[in-house]
């Protein structure tokens, strides 16, 4: 084919993706999505194509392409295989299956076979932390890898070139519907009242409409529902500044785009009940006079796309979406889905707007806040996929129902996925309140030395918290619980945590950009016998100012992980400390730090010659 057909059918492609999604900017990511789909990755031809088509500058365009993980400026292969390499997999064996699949397909991480038919690389959470190690194949997932099953995995990739052929059982629920057709399995182990019990579909909306859209937000208020992503900021008092800001145009955005290793709770609700969400989303609609929704789908979890659409698609079918809703007249909501690209950081509601709005996911400058100025510049209301599955029971079953659950700052139940050191890793509704030792003892962990709790931005925890209480008033966790028993080292796993956060930190501003780094590097100087007592006391100032003076909750958070285990486990901190004998510095090399100097000098340093 020539190199003008080539152009011909790009051009014609691009315009054809451009036009599918009415050339509107703000769905960038939709757009850009769609071209790699059909090239395969986006050259700096088909990001000319694009800026044209939009009428935006090239610039922009690029930013996007660069800014993803999932999208690529260069050809990477007709086949993508995305290992995941976070804390839990590693310790399942995941560096293991990637050396096999290396030395099958004869490349590195990072790498294309020359044949131009697969690339590898790694991806740091992909959801399934509960059957580990596990990968993305393209859009395929592909659970409870070993090394046995990574040669089988390239040998059929060689031959058949299908991932969907790769798929050797389906998963349990609706991982078996024919619009899934995943090996997912969801590993509900305890059902609580609120998200994972039984529920009849629609009654929630339908009391809702029966009541004014100031009673709705009262009855969430009444309920204490507090925010399931983290923070615990109460959802109803959130929605109230959401009706009242100035602006007729409103919108609802549910945050799919559970990122942070160890968080699967979502991929569950996801697949098993949606309907409770976009129940709860229409429901919040209402409430503060929006008429459009979106749900932020994280791009791992593509493989849920076709079936979550067809679930929006039934429910407009049934009246619960659409126009006049249910009968009530004036009423109109309608949801679409956004899909993510592979970005951590848009886990953070400002990013995470900025991404819908098709742009870099960078955190934006607060105040204004959302509920003034949010998707669009407009008021919005950003909750996660917990919370609005809570709105929906609380206006079936009642506030007093659900405010009877919990502890008294925390009502209702909480969704915890957990994973590591345990005989049942899974998803668990527990009732706030519920002490971490009882969760232990519920997940089967045995000779727990810490846990992690709420992901490696949260805070590491030993035997002396495991009777604390699980609630944004003691134990606060936006749901991810990783547990590691008394053969795992530490620091290993909070180094892993911080290179973690310094892949993901989008740079804006030094203090993440550059302050990561340092706590990173300063921290293998302890791992490696290096440090001294006074070198602990730097490490925590240095993540001190990180946290104090970065300007979103990634940068706030990312030195937890030192912290946190600073505080509780010191001792295994001084273990690996180097006594000082001399009042020095060990990890200072004198040659090392005057060696640039002594060569433009021309001689070496008096100070350091033998």
């Amino acid at each position: 084919m020539s190199e003008r057909l080539v152009a011909k059918d790009l051009a014609a492609a691009v315009a054809e993706v451009c036009q599918a999604c009415g050339k509107d900017p703000h769905r960038l990511m939709d757009i850009v999505r769609g071209v790699q789909k059909h090239a395969g990755h986006i050259s700096g031809e088909a990001m000319s194509l694009i800026a044209g088509e939009l009428g935006i500058p090239r610039v922009e365009v690029e930013s996007v392409v660069s800014f993803y993980s999932f999208y690529s400026d260069t050809p990477q292969g007709r086949i993508v295989i995305r290992l995941c390499n976070d804390v839990i997999d590693r310790l399942a064996g995941a560096d293991g299956v990637a050396q096999v699949f290396c030395d099958e397909l004869g490349i590195g991480i990072g790498e294309t076979t020359p044949d131009g038919a697969i690339h590898l690389t790694t991806t740091p959470c992909i959801g399934m932390c509960d059957q580990a190690p596990a990968a993305l194949i393209d859009d395929v997932v592909v659970t409870s890898l070993n090394t046995d099953r990574a040669r089988d995995i390239v040998r059929g990739l060689k031959e058949h070139k299908d991932p969907r052929r790769l798929i050797w059982t389906l998963g349990d629920g609706n991982n078996a519907d024919d619009l899934v057709q995943a090996m997912v399995q969801n590993n509900i182990r305890h059902r609580g009242q609120v998200i994972l019990s039984d529920y009849d579909e629609g009654q929630g909306l339908e009391k809702a409409l029966a009541l004014s859209p100031a009673e709705v937000i009262r009855a969430v208020n009444n309920a204490r529902l507090r925010g399931r992503g983290g923070a615990g900021f109460p959802a109803g008092m959130k929605w109230q500044f959401t009706r009242d800001a100035d602006g007729d145009r409103k919108f609802i955005i549910c945050n799919a785009d559970e990122g942070e290793p160890g968080t699967f709770k979502d991929r569950v609700v996801l697949t098993e009940r949606a309907d409770l969400m976009f129940e709860g989303m229409t429901i919040a609609g209402y409430a503060i006079g929006a008429a459009e929704g979106l749900i932020y789908l994280r791009g791992e979890y593509a493989y849920l796309e076709d079936y979550l659409t067809s679930l929006i698609d039934a429910r407009r079918d049934k009246g619960f979406l659409g126009q006049d809703i249910l009968g009530k007249a004036g009423f109109n909501f309608d949801i679409r889905i956004q899909m993510g690209a592979g970005s951590y950081i848009c886990g953070e509601e400002t990013a995470l707007i900025s991404s819908c709005e098709g742009q870099r996911g960078d955190p934006k400058t607060r105040p204004p806040f959302p509920a003034q100025e949010g998707y669009l510049k407009c008021p919005t209301v950003v909750n996660n996929v917990e919370t609005f599955c809570a709105v929906s029971r609380i206006l079936d079953k009642g506030a007093g129902w659900f405010a009877r659950m919990g502890s008294s700052g925390s009502s209702g139940t909480k969704l915890l996925s957990i994973s590591g050191d345990c005989r049942s890793p899974g998803v668990y509704e527990v009732e706030f309140g519920t002490k971490l030792s009882e969760v232990l003892k519920m997940v089967g962990a045995e000779r727990v030395q810490a846990v992690q709790m709420g992901g490696p931005s949260g805070q590491l925890v030993g035997p002396g918290d495991f009777e604390r209480t699980i609630c944004y008033d003691d134990l606060a966790t936006g749901g991810a619980m990783m547990v590691f028993n008394k053969d795992r080292d530490l620091l290993q796993i909070v180094d892993e945590f911080m290179e973690f956060f310094i892949d993901e930190s989008c740079g804006y501003c030094t203090p993440c950009r550059v302050g990561n780094v340092l706590l990173r590097q300063a921290l293998g100087e302890v791992i490696a016998g290096r440090a001294t007592a006074a070198d602990l006391d730097r490490l925590a100032e240095l993540a001190t100012s990180v946290k104090t003076a970065s300007r979103c909750g990634l940068g706030q958070t990312s030195p937890n992980p030192i912290l946190s285990s600073l505080e509780r486990f010191r001792p295994v901190y001084e273990a690996r400390l180097r006594a000082e004998d001399d009042g020095l510095i060990p990890s200072f090399d004198l040659a090392d730090a005057v060696g640039e100097a002594a060569a433009i000098a021309g001689r070496p340093s008096a100070h350091t010659k033998a």
